[in-house]
């Protein structure tokens, strides 16, 4: 029998590590996953924010845990789906959301910044996915995995933003997600990708204060920077039945930047 939408966006019994959650965009993408009924491990490096973040999850009447990891190392990374393989059981979903990124012009740009960019935007991604993906998702043919991208990783930026080492860190992303999908389709693995524009967040403040909120506004056709809801729609959609026939795929959520001539 065909299922109703409410089923084919039913997360219950699921579980969901989100990295990156303490905060920001993470954060928000774990309520919406608690909130479809998901038990939820939360990592970040620091263990206050996540205390913090986990008690906002769980005041919400969602089951949350966290697990204090540093995804651009590779031994926090084991130790990380060790400790929720061991305390959670499998894992159903995969939010690699963890990131970072540095601003210089890039004739200047440090080669120890590259590598810090890279290290945790791209191959932080590959290790965790490979490690939950090996050891969870693939034997027993179901997952879905969620790769936060950027809308910095679809081209350039105006001059005015000099973050070459992210873009390219966000590019690879999307080829990342597309290589994954096509690799462990076979194995009942949905690998997606969201490409967010400007949300505020400690990560863009500087350039928000520094360009000024209402001129980033200006240049999106719905006139508006994203907010604390606007990735609960994709975020559900990749991770439930409802988008089980979806993979490969990225999706701006960008207030329609993206698609702007020269934008």
């Amino acid at each position: 029998m065909t299922r109703t939408v409410q089923q084919l966006f039913d997360l219950k019994g699921k579980t969901a590590l989100v990295t990156g959650g303490s905060r920001g965009l993470g954060l928000q993408m774990a309520h919406a996953l608690g909130e479809a009924g998901a038990r939820i491990m939360l990592s970040s490096r620091k263990a206050g924010d996540l205390e913090e973040a986990t008690g906002d999850l769980q005041a919400a009447g969602i089951d949350a845990r966290w697990i204090a990891a540093d995804c651009s190392r590779e031994e926090d990374i084991r130790k990380l789906a060790d400790q929720t393989l061991e305390r959670m059981g499998d894992i159903d979903i995969l939010v690699n959301n963890a990131g970072a990124a540095w601003g210089a012009p890039a004739e200047e740009h440090p080669v120890e910044a590259w590598d810090k960019v890279m290290n945790l935007n791209v191959r932080g991604y590959f290790i965790l996915s490979q490690q939950v993906a090996r050891r969870s998702m693939i034997p027993r043919k179901a997952g879905r995995i969620i790769n936060i991208s950027s809308i910095a990783g679809l081209g350039g930026n105006p001059p005015e933003m000099t973050t070459v080492a992210y873009n390219t860190s966000k590019g690879a992303v999307i080829t990342f997600t597309q290589a994954l999908a096509c690799e462990w389709g076979k194995y009942g693995i949905n690998v997606n990708a969201i490409c967010p524009g400007f949300f505020p967040s400690r990560m863009t403040k500087g350039t928000l204060d520094r360009i000024g909120v209402d001129k980033l506004a200006e240049n999106a056709p719905l006139r508006r920077l994203g907010d604390d809801e606007d990735l609960k729609g994709i975020t559900l959609l990749y991770a439930a039945d409802a988008g089980k026939h979806i993979t490969g795929q990225w999706l701006a959520v960008d207030g329609g930047v993206s698609v702007v001539t020269g934008g």
